[in-house]
């Protein structure tokens, strides 16, 4: 017994390897989980996600390209003017008013959710002890919350218009929303999993933890 005692007392010398592997892991989840943040930002507030032909679906207009012909010194041109308008049901869709104030109101939900939820998981790494355990526990639940709604707004957009969409049709800010939904889901499940094998990663460095829980 004497001898295992021994042995295991150098076992402190490598604890550095866990330690700096968990930070280094929760500082990148807290960094991907603030891009995150940013880009569904700009893609709500910027709110032009699917072009279909000469209109543009929104989440906060529709409008459309009309073709203005010109003539200047006997030369004949023409000129591309947008018209937009708030009134989402001038675009044809049925149900679309109502279907975008619910999308947009989830998805800005989500973006609250995660940015309440980031502020957790930076103070948690500013605490010790059951407080920053909790405060991961419960930034990680509203990523992953912000993650749920964003998906299940971006779908309710793409049913809604789902015979004017395609693959090209779909704007670069629907698509930085789009990662920002990834991003959240996958955040979510790996800070939750990081909180999960937490203590294998203690009791790896700690050969004292190893002996008071019986392992020893």
């Amino acid at each position: 017994m004497t001898a295992i005692k021994i042995m295991v007392g150098a076992v402190p010398h490598g604890k550095s390897g866990p330690l700096f592997l968990d930070v280094f892991c929760r500082g990148l989840i807290i960094l991907c989980t603030a891009l995150s943040v940013v880009l569904s930002s700009v893609a709500v507030c910027d709110g032009h996600w699917l072009l279909d032909g000469r209109h543009m679906f929104g989440l906060w207009y529709f409008c459309w390209v009309e073709e203005q012909q010109s003539s200047v010194l006997g030369s004949q041109s023409f000129k591309a003017s947008s018209n937009c308008t708030r009134h989402l049901e001038e675009a044809g869709v049925d149900g679309l008013a109502v279907g975008l104030v619910a999308c947009r109101f989830v998805i800005t939900l989500a973006v609250v959710s995660a940015i309440f939820g980031l502020e957790l998981l930076v103070m948690s790494q500013a605490s010790e002890g059951k407080d920053s355990s909790r405060r991961w526990t419960l930034g990680t639940r509203l990523v992953l919350l912000a993650g749920l709604m964003a998906a299940g707004g971006v779908a309710l957009f793409v049913i809604l218009l789902g015979r004017f969409a395609t693959l090209l049709g779909f704007t670069l800010t629907f698509w930085c929303q789009f990662t920002a939904t990834v991003l959240f889901s996958i955040n979510g499940m790996a800070a939750r999993h990081i909180q999960h094998i937490e203590p294998l990663l203690h009791f790896s460095g700690h050969p004292d933890k190893l002996q008071k829980s019986g392992f020893l």
